[in-house]
């Protein structure tokens, strides 16, 4: 399968992990600015961007911060885009735009109407699980995730593998894809293979 849409490494936490996705040819690199096992300090994402090419794209995933404190940590740490991954609501979604992005739970169907509410012409879809904003390693329902790609450019993220992800995406038809848990030796620490064998399934 060709590589006609954006792969998107999320989680990471040091260079040699971020360097290695980018040669491999992720458009962007994920960094968790909330807690999760994955969450990176301010200073280390700085220190990571810094050293990056400039056109990759640099996310923040935040869950419900204040959007002062968003666009400050946005601007100290280099950030291109943020991924609003908590209750944001459309109002800060809209303040923080051309510069973010919102991500949604796919719990049920009842998800598809939330998305047309916030008008969002890029979203993503992420899986649902009680207690946790992300980082589950489980699929979305790929029927809810059929529907919502039509409804703007979607990224679809959860539970996605090197087994699975060529599978899935010729199903759903996203705009693009976000992996983190399923490339990964441990959380927050890239396996090379898996990352490797990742990318090869979308070979030019």
């Amino acid at each position: 399968m060709s590589k006609l849409f954006k792969i998107k490494i999320c989680g990471i936490t040091n260079y040699a992990d971020a360097a290695y996705a980018v040669d491999c040819g992720a458009d962007a690199l994920g960094f968790v600015m909330a807690p999760s096992p994955r969450q990176v300090s301010f200073e280390t994402a700085r220190k990571i961007i810094m050293r990056l090419p400039l056109f990759i794209v640099k996310a923040g995933v935040f869950v419900d911060m204040p959007i002062d404190n968003m666009k400050e940590i946005m601007e100290y740490c280099g950030l291109t885009v943020a991924q609003l991954h908590g209750r944001e609501s459309r109002k800060c979604l809209n303040c923080m735009r051309p510069f973010a992005y919102k991500a949604f739970r796919a719990k049920n169907a009842a998800v598809l109407k939330e998305i047309k509410e916030y008008g969002c012409g890029s979203f993503l879809l992420d899986s649902y699980s009680a207690g946790k904003q992300g980082g589950t390693g489980i699929l979305p329902d790929l029927r809810i995730a059929q529907k919502a790609s039509l409804l703007g450019k979607m990224i679809l993220a959860g539970g996605l593998t090197p087994e699975n992800v060529s599978r899935i995406v010729a199903a759903v038809k996203p705009y693009g894809v976000d992996v983190s848990s399923g490339v990964e030796s441990s959380p927050g620490k890239k396996d090379k293979a898996k990352l490797k064998a990742f990318f090869n399934e979308f070979k030019m």
